[in-house]
């Protein structure tokens, strides 16, 4: 396991030239996950830039469903496979599972909203730990992530 993290100068207006030199630092024959912030913007596209499939994470609401639909557009122009993960799911919201299936969107999981989640978090844990069930789904997440992307 190794991270990698850079530092944006005082005053520099974007953190693409970071994302790119993070990038040419990263071992292309091991699986790397990169975090992007939320959105549409320069510093996500580059994040996106030659990465072999993207994790759209989305919450079940109409600000939500806005971003997913501008996400989704860039990944497809970019050629680039997808899934989406809907993050604090309650199940009432059902405009995104609408939006997914007129798409043909492949949804890779549903993260609930439980208080358990959020008590391990505020511990400093992660809820697989709480909630062994969950290092299960995961690992089959990763299964699937790792199968709809071509890579071996």
């Amino acid at each position: 396991t190794a991270f990698g993290m850079g530092i944006l100068e005082i005053g520099e207006p974007s953190p693409v030239r970071v994302i790119r030199k993070l990038k040419e630092n990263i071992d292309r024959d091991k699986v790397v996950i990169i975090d992007s912030p939320p959105g549409t913007s320069c510093s996500v596209v580059e994040t996106l830039r030659k990465v072999d499939f993207a994790i759209l994470v989305t919450e079940p609401t109409p600000f939500g469903l806005h971003d997913l639909k501008l996400a989704v557009q860039i990944v497809r122009e970019m050629g680039i496979p997808f899934g989406i993960v809907i993050n604090r799911d309650t199940g009432s919201y059902t405009m995104i599972d609408e939006y997914a299936g007129e798409e043909n969107l492949v949804l890779l999981e549903r993260i609930p909203f439980d208080r358990s989640i959020a008590e391990a978090y505020s511990e400093g844990k992660l809820f697989t730990e709480t909630s062994p069930s969950w290092k299960i789904r995961f690992k089959k997440l990763a299964e699937k992530i790792i199968s709809l992307s071509g890579v071996s």
